[in-house]
Parts: structure tokens; C-alpha cells; sequence
């Protein structure tokens, strides 16, 4: 590997919803979201003497390494072992960046897929599709949009799982207008479901009705993404809403609702009430997305939601949509150096 070092800038994830769950016979999940460039995570991979690994989320990113570890060079990956990961993997991994996990932008996703194709890089190896460097890490479980998006980038809607160690396939792909624009605001102090009540809830949730998951499906793929691909930026801001609050209702039994909680409905209601069409909450929240049509009315609206009585607790940012995945290159430390300092 000499003085190779991998660079990994890899985009945050929008959750839409979900088509289905539970039901017999049928696939399960399946759903849409879409990439956006911030806030993003980024990583390096360079040399060094041994195994170590630096930055938020640590341990996420030990434990992602070790996984690449055992599927490319037959190193186990329990915790016993770590000392022959660093002999065979004698790398330094930083991470740099990256937002809040469990606030819906799917970062855990996005932090071991760039782990895995950062060393996947390091190592000398050729690109391996998103649905392989998931596996590596053991992501994809339920949703695929996150791993999708991060080799891809854009607007995409995966069909779900026939079963339980399947990566449900990607069947729809769209960009998104480049001057679109997303706001999102967050509970600074709120944190969406994960782990053991996350899969509490997901066991626990009932069958939506068959109907409107063949509505979900459709509202998608019929009316959505042609809107997207076509720029009718009305159109598809009307979609996005009917879309993910009909995806929400499938979590009403968890949520007490179509939306996480009071705070995320009220804020929902607020921007629609503003005349805002496409709005609603990612994945288990806590953060709610508004698209606008350019940077203009983006700023607009963030001026609008920082001067509403109460919002010292909300953190609102404005981002551009991610047509394409994660960047990866490959510098030498010198060249890197140079390019940092």
C-alpha cells in the first residue's frame, strides 16, 4: 500500500418511507428517499505502524473496519482478534465528519459503507457495487436506500426483501433539478428510534392495509419520479407529502401517529400552512425536510423558521440534493498533506 491514502466524502441520506412491512408472502420495506450533499461524512484511510482509528463514532468505525477486515483478508473480526486485523490492516482510519446519529440522515449507513470502500481502496482492490460493500459491513438489514445511495446519489425507490438475508434490489433511479433545494430542521434535542426499540417496533408493527401499499408504490413510481425527472417541482413536492404521510401511518403504532412526535406534526402543519408543498419527516425522525425550488427561497424560508416564537432548540441547515455517490480518491500522503495544509 506504500504512502497511499483514500479520501471518502460520502452524502447523508433522506428517508421517505416505507411500502411495507409484515406481511406474509410479500416483500418487506421497500420505499424511497434521496441523497443530499450535506452534512455529510468523510473519512481517511492512510498508512501506519498499526490498526488504529480515530474520530467520532470510533467504535462504529473500529467495528466497520474489522467486518472489511474478515471478508477481504479472511481476518476474523471478533474482538479477540484485533491485534492480527492491525497486522494484516496496519492503516490509520479518521473520521473527519459526520452529523448526529439516529436523526434521520442515516448516517451509521453512510459511515460503514465509506469505511468499507475507503479500505477496500487503501488495499489496492477494483470498486465492488454498493450491495457487496454492504454486505461487508453487514448494512441493508431492512432499508437499501442508504447503500444505494451511496454508490448512486439521487431520488431511488428499492422494492423490499423477499427475504430475510436478501439486500432488497433497486428498481427505480432519478436525479433531482440541481437548483432544488432541501431545509431541514431538527429538535436539537430529540433522537429518532434505533437499536433494540427500533427492532422492538419493527417486530411489533402490523400489516399495513395491501391497498395503500400499492398506493405507496405507485405515488412513487407514477407520480414522483417522473416529476423529479422532469423538473414539475409542484407536482412532486405535492407527491413527496402525500407519499410520506401515507408511509407514516405504516408507523402509527410506534409513533402515536403518521409523524415521531408533537413537535415534528406541529412543525409539518406550520410549513404547509406557508404554502409549502413537499414536507415531512425522514425516516424515524427527528428531522423534517422542506424542498424549495431554489437557494433563494431556501434562505426565505430558514429566516422564516429561525424568527418563529420557540425555535432556540431548532438547528436548520439548507442543502443542495446528490446526484452522484460518494467521492472516493486515492493521493499519496505527500500530495495529501500538501493539499491540507
Amino acid at each position: 500500500m506504500g504512502n497511499r491514502m483514500i479520501h471518502v466524502v460520502a452524502p447523508s441520506r433522506l428517508h421517505f418511507g416505507m411500502v411495507s412491512m409484515n406481511h406474509p408472502g410479500q416483500r418487506r420495506y421497500g420505499g424511497t428517499g434521496a441523497m443530499i450533499e450535506s452534512p455529510g461524512v468523510e473519512i481517511t484511510v492512510g498508512p501506519a505502524e498499526r490498526f488504529e482509528v480515530f474520530g467520532p463514532f470510533r467504535d462504529r468505525a473500529l467495528q466497520a473496519a474489522k467486518r472489511v477486515a474478515a471478508a477481504l483478508l479472511q481476518v476474523p473480526s471478533s474482538r479477540d482478534d484485533r491485534q492480527r486485523v492491525g497486522l494484516e490492516l496496519p492503516c490509520r482510519i479518521e473520521v473527519h465528519r459526520a452529523p448526529p446519529l439516529h436523526v434521520g440522515l442515516g448516517t451509521g449507513t453512510q459511515l460503514a459503507m465509506a469505511v468499507a470502500a475507503g479500505v477496500n481502496a487503501w488495499l489496492g482492490l477494483p470498486p465492488v457495487p454498493p450491495d457487496r460493500l454492504a454486505r461487508y459491513v453487514g448494512r441493508g438489514t431492512r432499508s437499501a436506500i442508504g447503500l444505494y445511495g451511496f454508490g448512486y446519489g439521487g431520488l431511488l425507490y428499492e422494492s423490499g426483501k423477499s427475504s430475510a438475508d436478501e439486500i432488497a434490489p433497486l428498481e427505480a433511479r432519478v436525479e433531482i433539478p440541481v437548483a432544488w433545494r432541501f431545509v431541514l430542521a431538527r429538535p436539537r434535542e430529540l433522537r429518532g428510534l434505533s437499536g433494540e426499540a427500533e427492532r422492538r417496533a419493527f417486530g411489533a408493527l402490523p400489516p399495513p392495509p395491501r391497498a395503500r401499499t400499492e398506493q405507496l408504490r405507485r405515488e412513487a413510481l407514477e407520480f414522483m419520479f417522473p416529476a423529479a425527472a422532469e423538473g414539475r417541482f409542484e407536482e412532486f413536492g405535492e407527491s413527496l407529502f402525500r407519499f410520506n404521510l401515507a408511509a407514516g401511518r405504516n408507523f402509527a403504532a410506534a409513533q402515536g401517529g403518521p409523524f415521531a412526535g408533537p413537535e415534528q406534526a406541529e412543525l409539518i402543519r406550520w410549513l404547509r400552512g406557508q404554502g409549502i408543498r413537499g414536507v415531512g419527516q425522514t425516516s424515524w425522525g427527528p428531522t423534517v425536510f422542506a424542498v424549495m425550488p431554489n437557494e433563494d427561497s431556501a434562505r426565505d424560508l430558514v429566516h422564516r423558521l429561525l424568527t418563529r416564537p420557540n425555535t432556540r432548540s431548532l438547528e436548520v441547515a439548507i442543502t443542495p440534493p446528490r446526484n452522484r455517490g460518494a467521492q472516493i480518491d486515492v493521493a499519496t500522503t505527500d500530495s495529501w498533506a500538501a493539499c491540507t495544509a
